[in-house]
């Protein structure tokens, strides 16, 4: 009856993770809500997320509880545990007896025991390749994680590897998008000023947007400030530098 319980609110967890995905979502938040949902779903003490931040190093995201989050601190300061044998392998790293591997991680599994923990597990968040973090479970009681529990908890870090990721394509979408926006608006701009030096200076089209340019070029200056400038007035056409050729008869 319990572990029917349990996968329900594993399902409906699923549910409300991928309702929040289609909205313009706060990725803390998502993260945050998915570390409490490990926590319930898993049946586990603790559960936290990392992140690799743009430098290459791993940032701690999310903590079910404060006492999960400073030992995640810790781990990253001693460069040794779970989440980061995970990252740094792209394997999961389960089933793990903090009383049995103080060989393999001599700081960090003192410090989990004295936290109240006794077994860890951690799961890559990847996707085609591309490991950008790991979600750490760590059990009070010892015990092992079914293979079930494993694939749930996969599921789940799959689910916050495609949130992270889309998020990022988002922002990436918006720069992008900005960038053209500005571009767009650039060009109107330097085509009206080779218009207005075309028209002043008795110049062809081509003629005037070599002045212009010239003038950029030569004063360090982007194109796109020069034509606002002939434009406002503040640069007389008369003034630019170029080499105008021969003008329009």
């Amino acid at each position: 009856m319990a572990s029917m319980a349990r996968e329900a609110l594993f399902a409906r967890t699923l549910v409300e993770l991928a309702d929040t995905l289609v909205a313009d979502f706060d990725v803390v938040e998502l993260l945050t809500l998915l570390t409490d949902r490990c926590v319930d779903v898993l049946d586990v003490g603790a559960a936290g997320l990392m992140l690799v931040a743009p430098e290459g190093d791993l940032r701690v995201m999310a903590s079910s509880s404060d006492a999960m989050r400073v030992l995640e601190l810790y781990e990253l300061q001693a460069q040794e545990g779970p989440c980061l044998d995970c990252y740094r392998t792209g394997v999961p790293v389960v089933n793990q007896n903090l009383a049995d591997v103080n060989g393999r991680w001599p700081r960090f599994a003192p410090e989990a025991l004295a936290a109240g923990f006794s077994s860890v597990h951690a799961l890559p968040m990847r996707l085609r390749g591309t490991i950008i973090g790991a979600l750490n479970l760590f059990n009070v009681e010892p015990g092992v994680m079914r293979p079930a529990d494993i694939d749930a908890a996969q599921a789940l870090a799959d689910v916050a590897t495609i949130a992270v990721l889309q998020h990022r394509a988002a922002l990436e979408a918006q720069v992008l998008n900005e960038q053209l926006h500005h571009a767009l608006n650039s060009r109107i701009v330097i085509e009206q000023a080779k218009g207005m030096v075309a028209e002043r200076e008795g110049l062809d089209m081509e003629q005037a947007f070599a002045a212009l340019r010239g003038h950029a070029r030569n004063h360090n200056l982007r194109l796109a400030d020069v034509a606002r400038d002939i434009i406002s007035g503040a640069l007389p056409s008369s003034s630019l530098d170029r080499n105008l050729g021969t003008r329009r008869s």
